[in-house]
């Protein structure tokens, strides 16, 4: 029978999206499936996205296994970060002023460089490869998820993506987002959901391994094995393991909005330690982002092994996805115990533009969306930080937006932090404040936009969590949302003058 398999290590994102359904068999680091060396197994391979790069997970076993496969002519896909495992080198250094180099297999005569990029794309398919057979002039629909965007080199290309958004600024323009080696049998790609959204190139995928409809039919019953084995680890490499239970009474899932009183404050870091504690006593945790910049929620999806959707990204001022309204609407029809909605920047950021909505503080007000509200002592001390969430919490709740509680983030100072909290309790009124110490992590990021290993961030975040705030009452802080229509501008800008 026909087998494919999937690249399975730190750092990869397993399931961030379905591959058309089609890998059967894991490859883990020692390079072997069911006692045998993966290249005698496998029909072909796929690499997916995450910080593979990044947390330097490919083995020598690994790396014998992919180098064999291509030399037997055997297919290989690489998603994104896949792909920068089968380039020459990526240059992760983003915020650093010199080059940060990684080497790939060099499989494909290609470099990776620094770019973000988060849209909804469209590509064409301007060559013929394995996945593409008979495409050329076609369109095909996904994502980009991506930081190190830019690939240069002289392997053919594929795939041309339309952007809208490159680093953060309108820049509509065509580029480059996949390539093949000469003999058309190993290719890289950035658009993420690319065989999920487009089933020819799933059949050209069946078609090259020469399946026939039985073959195919295995295909599809291993995969559903194979995923619902994946989906009880908790991350990869972990060793935690768990099984979903689902909550009986609620006919819909609840939302909570972690929101924050600026960048940096720490909203994916508590976001992913609560997906991963309570994911690991057995709660089915969705996640959604407010604006375009899907990349924060991948830690939390690596834990959760949950895909990015079409819903994921709620719009803000014609940035991002999907608008709220649809959102809610497609989302309470999913089995989720909780929904966690990580807002942008503070949730006030861009509140008093002209456009609608424009900040995330016009999302939990529309949707009706409580909200756990955190700030980082790391910039201004724990006494801004405390007076940050005093004020934060007092207009929101002037204006409608019901606050569940706040968590003073990045404490390096444990007497200090007890006299802040006994302040916002007695300022704020608010039954629930947490804190949270300053994490030490091993990569030198701290944050899914810069270097990272998925693997210790998220480790540190679900530890953290689980240790200093009270997960069961953090549960029981989300309510169904419900969508109310937006403020006008004028109305939002009335509110700030009246407050």
């Amino acid at each position: 029978m026909k087998s494919i398999g999937l690249l399975y290590v730190n750092g990869s994102l397993p399931a961030f999206e379905n591959f058309g359904k089609l890998p059967t068999h894991l490859l883990k680091e020692n390079g072997m499936i069911k006692g045998q060396k993966a290249y005698e197994v496998l029909d072909g391979l796929i690499l997916p996205g995450g910080s593979i790069i990044e947390s330097q997970s490919i083995s020598r076993e690994v790396e014998t296994v992919i180098k064999k496969m291509d030399s037997q002519g055997k297919f290989i896909l690489g998603m994104c970060s896949g792909f920068q495992v089968l380039a020459k080198k990526t240059d992760i250094g983003r915020k650093s002023p010199c080059p940060v180099e990684r080497d790939g297999l060099g499989i494909l005569d290609v470099t990776f460089h620094p770019l973000i990029g988060t849209d909804r794309v469209e590509s064409e398919v301007v060559d013929e490869s394995f996945l593409t057979k008979g495409m050329v002039g076609q369109t095909i629909t996904g994502f980009h998820c991506h930081t190190y965007g830019d690939i240069r080199g002289n392997a053919p290309p594929i795939f041309f993506s339309k952007v809208q958004r490159i680093n953060y600024t309108d820049n509509p323009r065509m580029i480059l987002s996949g390539v093949r080696n000469d003999e058309g049998n190993v290719i890289g790609t950035m658009v993420h959901a690319s065989l999920d959204e487009n089933p020819s190139l799933g059949d050209n995928i069946l078609k090259f391994i020469d399946a026939n409809q039985k073959d195919i039919l295995k295909i599809y019953e291993d995969n559903k094995a194979l995923v619902k084995k994946m989906k009880r680890e908790v991350g990869i490499g972990l060793d935690i393991y768990s099984h979903y239970r689902l909550s009986t009474d609620k006919p819909t899932p609840t939302w909570l909005m972690i929101a924050g009183t600026g960048s940096d404050s720490g909203k994916t870091f508590i976001t992913t330690g609560i997906v991963g504690a309570l994911r690991k006593k057995g709660y089915k945790v969705g996640v959604l982002k407010v604006g375009p910049d899907i990349r924060d929620l991948v830690p939390s999806l690596y834990l959760n092994k949950d895909k990015m959707g079409k819903y994921s990204s709620i719009q803000i001022g014609g940035l991002g996805w999907k608008s709220l309204e649809e959102i809610i609407a497609n989302v309470n029809g999913h089995k989720y115990d909780l929904i966690l909605v990580e807002g942008v920047m503070s949730i006030f950021t861009g509140i008093l533009n002209k456009k609608t909505p424009f900040s995330a503080a016009e999302i939990a007000k529309a949707g009706k969306i409580p909200v756990l509200l955190v700030t980082g002592c790391n910039k201004g001390g724990i006494e801004t930080a405390a007076i940050d969430l005093a004020s934060h919490t007092d207009m929101m709740q002037k204006i409608g937006i019901k606050v569940q509680g706040a968590i003073l983030n990045k404490v390096y100072d444990e007497k200090i932090a007890e006299t802040a909290l006994t302040y916002l309790k007695n300022t704020t009124q608010l039954e629930w404040l947490g804190k949270v110490p300053k994490v030490q992590l091993a990569a030198r990021g701290g944050t899914p936009e810069v270097e990272i290993k998925l693997e210790d961030f998220c480790y540190k975040a679900t530890e953290t969590v689980e240790k200093h705030l009270d997960l069961n009452k953090i549960i029981k802080m989300g309510e169904t949302p419900k969508f109310t229509g937006y403020s006008s501008y004028k109305e939002i800008k009335n509110d700030f003058i009246d407050n």
